[in-house]
């Protein structure tokens, strides 16, 4: 199970960190990805981290502003979210990639999936 939080409203400019849980498995083996759904828009990949040596993948609509971590201790990913824009509001979710991928911003390379959490962006 996973379990993503930490969504809120933010200003323009502003920082949010976000949160994904997981349980019931541990997380070392698992490479995970943080996706993002805006009203109207598709589901799309905003980043990933590998399971083997932390390799990190981010959108070029992000890169630069977000980095994701991971605490394998904690069974925990982050999402650290910087420099916020208004575009950047969308329900952010976060998923188990299956293994031997080549995409990592394809949904199709991910089979299970936290509750989303909800980011705001607006002044």
């Amino acid at each position: 199970q996973l379990q993503a939080y930490g969504g809120g409203l933010v200003q323009p400019g502003g920082s949010l960190r976000l949160s994904c849980a997981v349980s019931g498995f541990t997380l070392d083996y698992y490479a995970i990805g943080w996706f993002r759904q805006a009203p109207g828009k598709e589901r799309e990949g905003v980043s990933c981290i590998s399971a083997s040596d932390g390799s990190t993948y981010y959108d070029d609509s992000v890169r630069g502003r977000f980095t994701i971590s991971r605490d394998n201790a904690k069974n925990t990913v982050y999402l650290q979210m910087n420099s916020l824009r208004p575009e950047d509001t969308a329900v952010y979710y976060c998923a188990t990639r299956k293994p031997y991928g080549s995409i990592w911003s394809a949904r199709y390379e991910y089979d299970y999936w936290g509750q989303g959490t909800q980011v705001t962006v607006s002044s």
